[in-house]
């Protein structure tokens, strides 16, 4: 049975670690709302860039362009998004778990990956999978340069017909307990999806089923087809800039969520060691005062 100095050294360890993890948890929290304010102040910016691109394409008839090119998947280009730390709970776990599904789905095609994020790249390089590019450290503070370098890769391999078609793969942030673990083929761009704004716009998604949405009539300075060769790219690197900031804000979600459980878990133990060591003092004393009744029944 442990001793009354083992169980206060647990309890002092134990302690110890309550006070790292709270702290963690803290950082982990402001972390997430400038992380949750970033993803949520890109979304009307892609939500207007797609409703300019459907509009574009609306107007021409036959839309040409090599991004647009529809051709017999052979070769795929799968961006794999995950943390750069752990002590994310289950947040790298589900990703490669996604992937994993995503590379079995296509095993009959040759899959080339562009991790992004240092957990990610460590799994996919165990497993033996080949890489086109590889990002590190670059979630924790998220740049639109990075976005662009990796749509950039993207669009460039697509459009030289290495590689028939461009998915991502990440975790889309909808609230801290409920992140989405998504996989959006960003080429070729089939078809522009409505960007979600906020909330209130999912709450009356069946109302704009039920009524098509009106077409916004812009007016272009320049031809259609000219502006439908800039905006697909920039289509393409505002999706991966998106898909970035989701994942950055889910990871944190998931650190303070861990860290939270952790310092409950933690305050858990350390109330059961107290208990259990003055079960154990109690006992002690009780014994010494055992023995010096009978010691003092044997003297009389």
């Amino acid at each position: 049975m442990a001793t009354l100095l083992e169980f206060r050294r647990r309890i002092r360890s134990f302690k110890n670690s309550q006070q790292i993890t709270r702290a963690m948890k803290f950082v982990a929290a402001a972390r997430l709302r400038r992380a949750q304010e970033a993803a949520l102040a890109a979304r009307p910016y892609a939500m207007e860039l797609a409703r300019v691109l459907r509009s574009t394409m609306a107007r021409i008839q036959e839309p040409q362009h090599p991004l647009l090119e529809r051709r017999e998947e052979k070769n795929v280009l799968a961006i794999v998004l995950s943390g750069e730390r752990g002590l994310a709970g289950p947040f790298n776990a589900n990703i490669l778990r996604k992937a994993t599904e995503f590379f079995r789905a296509n095993s009959g095609k040759k899959v080339v990956a562009v991790p992004v994020g240092k957990k990610g790249r460590d799994s996919l390089k165990k497993a033996g999978f080949t890489f086109a590019a590889e990002w590190v450290n670059v979630l924790a503070r998220v740049q639109f340069k990075t976005a662009r370098e990796i749509a950039k890769l993207a669009t460039d391999l697509y459009a030289e017909h290495k590689v028939d078609s461009v998915y991502i793969i990440f975790s889309e942030f909808k609230s801290v307990t409920a992140p989405n673990l998504t996989v959006e083929k960003l080429l070729p761009v089939e078809a522009v999806r409505e960007e979600k704004g906020d909330g209130k716009e999912e709450q009356e998604d069946q109302t704009k089923q039920a009524a098509p949405e009106t077409q916004v009539d812009y007016i272009y300075e320049q031809p259609e087809s000219e502006l439908l060769s800039k905006l697909l790219p920039r289509y393409v690197e505002t999706q991966i800039l998106r898909a970035m900031l989701e994942s950055s804000a889910s990871e944190y979600a998931a650190r303070m969520t861990a860290m939270e459980s952790a310092t409950k878990n933690a305050g858990d133990v350390i109330e059961a060691l107290t208990l259990h060591m003055n079960k154990v003092r109690q006992a002690a004393i009780t014994k010494e005062i055992i023995e010096i009744i009978s010691g003092a029944n044997y003297s009389a």
